[in-house]
């Protein structure tokens, strides 16, 4: 008896016109729903507001997780583009700088999921959205540095951590004071430039043990 062969990838059915739209459906629902409940989101809503059954749900994403991760790198994505193709069209490297932030926690004030997620970064680190991250900070970073607009010694992990930090203070005060993230972010960015004459204190080398937003 002859034994058949295996099925090459190339000969595999190709996904369903259903299943691709019900997997889109999922992940539209899912986007509107974090941006409004935040990571504790209830998969039933998401699964009612893209018209699916959860079989079908779980089918596409067996675990929250998993779900909350596409959805938040694609977001994450998007939103890093925008902010780099803002920086890009700055011709002011200050207003690049001070745009970025503006523009990236009046994101988090909009999207709860993503609040969240910069109030965690430091903590638990996505890697590939850090380095989404870096790259945009990094840009802003050597451009207010060559314009002599940064104060001497700021880094693009001191900018970085800036971010994370102002976006916990969004998630801290959102409901109750919504606008004072903007007074710290302020009284930031007052402190980044060039005409503070203070020198910083030392950044101690990380121990092998912890954290590096360095990859």
């Amino acid at each position: 008896m002859a034994v058949a062969e295996p099925e090459s990838p190339t000969r595999r059915r190709a996904p369903r016109v259903d299943a691709i739209r019900n997997r889109e459906a999922i992940i539209e629902a899912a986007a509107e729903v974090l941006a409004e409940q935040g990571t504790a989101v209830d998969v039933r809503e998401i699964a009612r507001r893209g018209g699916v059954g959860m079989g079908t749900l779980y089918r596409h994403f067996p675990k929250k997780e998993d779900l909350i991760h596409t959805v938040l790198r694609k977001d994450f994505s998007e939103w890093a583009e925008s902010a780099r193709q803002a920086a890009v069209d700055a011709e002011d490297p200050w207003a690049a700088l001070t745009d970025f932030y503006e523009q990236a926690l009046t994101g988090c004030v909009h999207h709860r999921a993503m609040m969240e997620k910069f109030a965690l970064t430091w903590a638990d680190p996505d890697l590939d959205g850090l380095q989404r991250l870096r790259v945009v900070i990094e840009e802003l970073c050597a451009r207010a540095t060559a314009a002599e607009l940064l104060r001497p010694g700021v880094t693009a992990d001191d900018l970085l951590l800036l971010l994370v930090s102002l976006g916990h203070a969004v998630q801290l005060t959102d409901e109750c004071r919504p606008q004072l993230w903007r007074r710290s972010l302020r009284i930031s960015l007052d402190g980044l430039r060039a005409d503070q004459g203070e020198p910083l204190p030392a950044d101690t080398a990380p121990d092998s043990g912890s954290r590096s937003l360095r990859h």
